[in-house]
């Protein structure tokens, strides 16, 4: 279902172009290790928060129901990451470690 407020529905349209088009066109040419819209929504969110998003967002599916200033910061980071200016690798490493599956 549509947002009906028309802000919070242009957020989550740039966001999902943004990780299911932009992002993943991206990724194997610049040798990013994640390739799936799932994996950049993971890292963005994650970072948008400072923590894992799930311990933040109740209800899935989780751009839908972020508040509209973290989906914004997480908008910034990935179209930084678009820019050159935010290292995805990074950016996944710090988030597996937040999920406790690797070292930031």
């Amino acid at each position: 279902m549509p947002s009906p407020d028309p802000a919070r529905a242009a957020l989550e349209t740039a966001w999902l172009h943004l990780t299911r088009v932009t992002l993943p066109a991206l990724a194997a040419p610049r040798g990013w290790p994640v390739r799936a819209d799932h994996c950049f929504q993971r890292i963005l969110l994650d970072h948008a928060f400072g923590g894992c998003w799930y311990d933040h967002v109740a209800r899935r599916p989780a751009y839908a129901h972020a508040e509209a200033a973290a989906l914004a910061r997480a908008i910034a980071l990935g179209e930084a990451a678009v820019a050159g200016e935010a290292d995805m690798a990074a950016l996944n490493r710090a988030s597996l470690a937040w999920r406790g599956k690797g070292a930031a």
